[in-house]
């Protein structure tokens, strides 16, 4: 842990909780703290990566924005857990839907998160990383989903680096093998998590539906997903 800013991050070790809610959209940053934190203070602005720590039911938490896509996210996680002294990472993003069973606006929780990017080349492994949540975290946000009464599913997210795929059939093969919906963030969180030694949890709210072709538009995306928010604040001053 350092008490140097970074080239991403201007702020100091202290001014960070131990769990930190990570929304991509630095607009939806700022919405979670207006909204849920007590007295928030803007720590980070670099980039206009809009970062606040408050209190939530008297316990410090902080909402950073990660950013679009697994080089941002693994960029902030990456030194949140390494030069910050951050414990917990939860990504509170969106998702497009997959599985016949989804809805609009449903909470997906990531037990896993596949990928098609080579972020995991950098670990230098003999075989293919298997990224996944960590299990108290995830207990924790199925046990909060249950008591807020938000419909929920919990298993495989795809994270993609590219969101204007070439082949419009790309997404076939992941439907056939069970994902549920597909995102650009969590894979990274869930690589850097693990080689830091930390933890780190996705939960998504579905916005599009990707088979079906239905979707929100972005001002539902940007203020209104507070289901999945209340979720991670939970989660987050229990962990």
């Amino acid at each position: 842990m350092s008490n140097k800013h970074t080239p991403h991050i201007k702020a100091e070790p202290a001014d960070f909780a131990k769990t930190v809610l990570m929304p991509g959209d630095p607009l939806r940053s700022k919405f979670v703290a207006e909204t849920f934190l007590e007295n928030p203070r803007l720590i980070n602005n670099v980039r206009g990566i809009q970062g606040y720590t408050g209190t939530y039911k008297g316990v410090p938490v902080s909402v950073m924005a990660s950013g679009m896509g697994m080089p941002s996210i693994g960029i902030y996680s990456y030194e949140l857990y390494n030069f910050f002294g951050v414990e917990n990472i939860i990504r509170i993003g969106s998702a497009g839907g997959l599985a016949d069973d989804v809805q609009l606006r449903d909470v997906i929780i990531g037990m896993g998160a596949c990928t098609n990017s080579a972020y995991q080349d950098q670990y230098k492994l003999n075989g293919n990383y298997a990224p996944i949540a960590s299990y108290d975290l995830l207990e924790s946000a199925v046990n909060e989903a249950k008591e807020l009464g938000v419909r929920y599913k919990v298993g495989n997210l795809l994270s993609s680096d590219i969101f204007y795929h070439a082949d419009p059939k790309f997404n076939e093969g992941w439907y056939k093998m069970g994902v549920l919906g597909v995102e650009m963030e969590a894979a990274a969180l869930y690589m850097n998590a693990a080689a830091a030694g930390k933890k780190a949890l996705a939960i998504c709210t579905v916005s599009d539906h990707i088979i079906r072709g239905e979707a929100l538009d972005a001002d539902a995306r940007q203020n209104t997903f507070t289901d999945m928010m209340k979720i991670a604040l939970n989660v987050a001053i229990k962990n």
